[in-house]
């Protein structure tokens, strides 16, 4: 029973995205300007980005990584912090869902190894709220921010300078909130994680090098694709057949959802003056029913003012468990970590998420007007 609503809850996305964009073709019959709603740019650099994390998640990279600096701390405040902040700035490269898959586990084993599981909540919440924040300083970081950048053409500088802010306070914000943990002695603590093969580190870092400067418009994204293809074909063919399809299924489903709704004049209206109301305020309320791909999808049609959609969207995540696809995964991770109960996590996590994102929200409208 646990294994199938682990499986309901990966394909829920994906098909409630399908339904959405089928009902939505009822009232915008089938022609050539649906093809005008795919931005393939995103869909390529997503692949490539998928692709390449699956082929370092094979060799264990990321998790050596997380053990070498996790390994070196012997307070549990010490190990809390690092692997709180191993998946924040993991989540920076890899995005937060794929960070989370990773580094959750991780977690568990270390709390487990020294005894400390009393703090198991309060770490896979941190973890949460880490990689949803952590992800917003890059276009690849998160995978609304990738569709973003590319919808509204932004520049690496411009994405930069208007996501620096609510990321220095998400890291102040998180840092606080770990200093809470008691600074208790322990062991160190290792998983005894491999080191990988050097060939293959090095080859996969020029494969993600490739797949960011294809984010950054360097050279057509048609290039990197064939590349990143090619090489893992060669170098390990699972890695393909391991990316998450389910999640370009679901911004494919997106697409025409969002650009059929933005040809029904009487939803056009009433969205078109609803964003134009309060852009960040809108944006971070829907995506605590829609979650923050579809919402950044979905308003991106009906308003310009982008850095305020873009901020939205990224603090966004925070809130309820539906806000974030992300936050669904550290519920069911904890859940089987847990043995099922998950009564005191969810409490821990309403209260640090809706607390860190009035907080954001505030600094966010008061930042807006400079940028």
């Amino acid at each position: 029973m646990a294994k199938f609503k682990k499986t309901l809850a990966a394909f829920a996305m994906p098909v409630v995205a399908m339904i959405a964009a089928a009902v939505t073709c009822f009232f915008v019959p089938f022609d050539k300007q649906y093809l005008d709603y795919f931005d393939f740019r995103t869909l390529a650099c997503l692949f490539c980005t998928l692709a390449v994390v699956c082929a370092f998640k094979n060799i264990r990279f990321f998790r050596w990584l997380a053990d070498v600096i996790v390994r070196r701390f012997k307070t549990v405040r010490g190990a809390v912090i690092a692997l709180v902040f191993v998946t924040y700035f993991g989540s920076m490269i890899m995005a937060n869902d794929m960070a989370l898959i990773t580094f959750l586990p991780l977690g568990f084993l270390v709390l487990e190894s020294c005894a400390q599981r009393k703090y198991l909540a309060f770490v896979f919440v941190m973890q949460n709220v880490a990689a949803n924040l952590g992800g917003m300083l890059t276009p690849f970081g998160n995978p609304q921010n990738l569709y973003l950048y590319s919808f509204y053409s932004y520049s690496a500088g411009e994405f930069f300078r208007v996501m620096a802010v609510p990321f220095a306070v998400a890291f102040i914000l998180i840092l606080a909130s770990c200093l809470f943990v008691k600074p208790l002695k322990i062991k160190a603590v290792s998983t005894q994680v491999p080191r990988p093969p050097l060939f293959k580190t090095v080859a996969y870092s020029v494969l993600f090098a490739v797949s960011v400067l294809i984010v950054f418009r360097v050279f057509p994204y048609w290039w990197g694709l064939a590349a990143v293809v090619a090489a893992l074909l060669l170098l390990d063919p699972a890695s393909l057949v391991k990316v998450d399809y389910k999640l370009l299924v679901t911004f494919a489903a997106f697409f025409v959802f969002a650009g059929n709704m933005a040809r029904i004049d009487a939803v056009k209206e009433f969205l078109s003056s609803l964003v134009a109301a309060s852009p960040l305020l809108v944006g971070v309320a829907s995506c605590q029913v829609l979650s923050n791909v579809p919402a950044s999808m979905l308003l991106s049609r009906f308003t310009a003012d982008k850095n305020a959609l873009l901020i939205a969207v990224n603090i966004g995540g925070l809130g309820t468990p539906v806000a974030s696809l992300a936050s669904l995964i550290t519920l069911g991770e904890y859940r089987s970590a847990n043995g099922g109960g998950a009564r005191r996590y969810l409490g821990l996590f309403s209260a640090i998420n809706f607390s860190f994102l009035a907080i954001l929200t505030a600094v966010s409208l008061l930042i807006l007007p400079l940028l």
